[in-house]
């Protein structure tokens, strides 16, 4: 059953009235009054009950689209529909912070300590064997790539990120996809100095097989040496 959105609307009538429109959303989201699926008023009603031009609902509605709260859909069927944020949608927000942001691969090196390492205990205690196999296929994956000169930054990065898909925690799958990006900065620049591939990919089969025996410390042994690798990389680079 469609949301009654009748009352939750207030007129706006001060600068930055798009930014205000947000912020009402936002509200209504978090309160649960608005759900991911529902779908807002009109163009033409959201204008009469804000009080405000089609300009400014418009350009509220784009904030919206952008954040990954809304998508608009055309046709008759068409309008302006909440959305749940994708991990994917955070990871890129994010990269693009880090990429205009005064912070450097070093920085995002020693925030992946620790968020990886935390990780880990819950990876190896809830991996199933589905996970394991999953980590190891991607493992033999990336030691093909490297025989054959492909091995790349995203064949680590997407390791990494299944080491914390082994949690099955929402919260920690979509914090580890929203740091995806700045991951693959971290990682490009370490690689400047330092051909990528055979060690990184040697650490990546030692961590599954730490994950497989459900050896904590083992696991984090591996991911320290395997991270403390990168950091000297971003942190003394070749000249």
């Amino acid at each position: 059953m469609a949301t009654n959105t009748s009352d939750m609307f207030l007129p706006v009538s001060v600068d930055r009235a798009s930014q205000v429109i947000v912020d009402q959303i936002k509200v209504l989201i978090r309160g649960g009054k608005l759900q991911p699926g529902d779908r807002l008023p009109s163009e033409r009603e959201l204008c009469q009950r804000f009080n405000v031009s089609r300009v400014t609902v418009r350009e509220a509605l784009r904030v919206l689209e952008t954040n990954g709260l809304l998508t608009i859909r055309v046709g008759s069927h068409g309008g302006a529909f909440l959305t749940s944020p994708t991990a994917e949608r955070l990871g890129v927000g994010l990269a693009d912070l880090i990429s205009l942001a005064p912070v450097t691969a070093h920085n995002v090196t020693e925030a992946r300590f620790i968020v990886e390492l935390g990780t880990l205990p819950l990876a190896v205690e809830r991996a199933t064997e589905e996970d394991i196999g999953a980590l190891f296929a991607m493992v033999e994956e990336a030691e093909q790539a490297v025989k054959a000169g492909q091995y790349n930054v995203e064949h680590s990065a997407a390791f990494h990120t299944r080491i914390a898909q082994c949690t099955h925690n929402p919260a920690i799958e979509m914090l580890m996809q929203s740091f995806n990006g700045p991951m693959r900065m971290s990682l490009e620049e370490s690689h400047i100095s330092a051909p990528m591939g055979q060690q990184g990919v040697a650490e990546h089969r030692r961590l599954a097989e730490a994950i497989e025996a459900r050896d904590v410390e083992a696991a984090r042994t591996v991911m320290t040496e395997h991270l403390s690798r990168t950091a000297e990389r971003v942190r003394t680079p070749t000249p």
